[in-house]
């Protein structure tokens, strides 16, 4: 709001003028650390205001105080930038930088500024007993290409910081020709506060798409990880830095340990990403593992396919599985409405999500009303409406044949089916029962599509559902 400046006159003098216009710039040198250059801007304001020549009237009155206004914005502004440098400076210092210190703050990339997330690992829970120093490398698939690159290493669940020494992001075709060290903020070793992240300052790096990436780091402290990757990663425990040695690991493990988020940005990331927001039916449990043959996988290989046929910008694909996870209840990792803002929604460049939830509230016993379930996945696509984000949802799969899916989970499972199919429910549906079920017996999976426990699909019943989609509906 701009300020009013008065005298018996309705004119200011220059000299009243050259006071109140410096004032500002005076505050901002009160201090030692403010740099020389503000008092040479200091004398030249002086020496200008001082020989002009102040027009009377009120519009000479009016044109003189829009100018005050002028000035003191800047001031404001100068005084504003010093402090977030101050600010950022600290930050740099202690590894981290604006939005980075929490996993509550803002999602880098979520706001349309030319990132896609091209890979994704919803945090589940702290690593019992991480702490010792290792190397870790993460390998992770990838659904979109980019000529530049960044990765986010979570602590989100860690009791105390994460010592990030060392990490590197290399091909796995590739890895002693593509070997790159990340920083962030200029630092190749950072502190993480427990429940923090810290995003990687971006790396010129071409990500090719469809393929296998090293995320890999060394580090100590707390770990965050996503304990059933479904693939095989590599660590190395001990105090040697291997972060950056192509060489082949001895120690496997099938978990994904500190890194939640690999984004991209380049020609092909003009269009975004699909989020799917699910349980262990997303996670890809029952598949082959270490073939990457989860729905999510089918569905993204379909996008790129469409691509290549159209020449159109394609859609990435981002898992954020968790098995035994819940629309309502948290059994296993945060419940879907605590984690539907970060694994969901802030996601770089998401467009549209999926939400694969609810079976689990019914077999766990957690919550097994109907309308509470329905009430539920209603509210997270009015949270998605709030940020522009198309939201679908898949109906409930079959799991006759398991000891908890009793008549009462039938029955309920039968009646947020029939809800979702006849519409108010999600924005679009994939009818995961019906392409699922056995013709012959609804209740169950059919035999070729189940894996062997009569929850999870097999490889072919995963291809089913991905080949099922509608690509125009994404």
């Amino acid at each position: 709001m701009g300020r009013t400046f008065s005298s018996r006159t309705g004119v200011l003098s220059p000299v009243r003028v050259a006071g109140l216009a410096v004032a500002p710039y005076i505050r901002i040198m009160s201090t030692r650390t403010r740099p020389a250059w503000l008092a040479a801007v200091t004398v030249l304001v002086v020496a200008v205001l001082c020989a002009v020549v102040v027009p009377s009237g009120a519009a000479a009155g009016a044109g003189v105080a829009r100018g005050l206004d002028s000035l003191a914005s800047a001031s404001a502004s100068a005084s504003a930038s010093a402090s977030a440098g101050a600010g950022a400076g600290a930050d740099a210092a202690a590894g981290l930088g604006a939005g980075q210190g929490s996993e509550a703050g803002p999602d880098p990339g979520a706001g349309g500024d030319g990132w896609v997330g091209t890979w994704y690992s919803a945090p589940v829970e702290a690593e019992p007993g991480g702490g010792p120093a290792r190397t870790v490398r993460n390998v992770v698939r990838t659904t979109m290409g980019g000529s530049r690159a960044r990765i986010t290493v979570s602590n989100l669940f860690g009791a105390a910081p994460l010592d990030l020494r060392h990490a590197t992001l290399a091909t796995a075709a590739a890895p002693a020709r593509t070997m790159r060290t990340l920083t962030f903020h200029g630092r190749a070793r950072i502190s993480v506060p427990p429940g923090g992240q810290a995003v990687s300052d971006p790396l010129t790096f071409e990500v090719p798409a469809a393929a296998d990436l090293y995320m890999s780091v060394y580090a100590a402290g707390a770990v965050t990880w996503h304990p059933q990757a479904l693939g095989t990663s590599y660590e190395v425990p001990g105090e040697t830095d291997r972060a950056a040695d192509p060489g082949a690991f001895a120690g496997t493990t099938g978990a994904w340990r500190y890194v939640t988020a690999l984004d991209v940005e380049g020609p092909e990331s003009a269009r975004g990403s699909v989020v799917v927001l699910g349980d262990s039916i997303t996670e890809g449990v029952g598949s082959t593992p270490g073939a990457d043959r989860r729905w999510t996988d089918v569905l993204a290989e379909r996008l790129r396919n469409l691509r290549q046929r159209s020449a159109g910008a394609p859609l990435a694909v981002l898992n954020a599985g968790i098995g035994g996870n819940g629309l309502l209840t948290g059994r296993s990792g945060p419940s879907g409405p605590d984690r539907f803002q970060r694994d969901a929604l802030g996601r770089a460049g998401v467009r549209t999500v999926i939400v694969e939830l609810g079976i689990n509230d019914l077999l766990s016993g957690g919550e097994r009303n109907a309308d509470a379930l329905l009430a539920g996945m209603r509210d997270l696509v009015r949270r998605g409406h709030a940020r522009g984000v198309r939201v679908l949802g898949t109906t409930l799969a079959p799991c006759g044949g398991l000891r908890a899916c009793t008549a009462q989970v039938e029955a309920v499972r039968e009646t947020v089916n029939a809800a979702i199919r006849g519409g108010g429910v999600y924005e679009g549906v994939i009818d995961m029962d019906r392409i699922l079920r056995a013709p012959d017996s609804p209740r169950e999976l059919s035999p070729p599509y189940d894996s062997g426990d009569h929850l999870h699909p097999s490889d072919a019943g995963y291809r089913a559902v991905g080949a099922a989609i509608d690509p125009g509906a994404l």
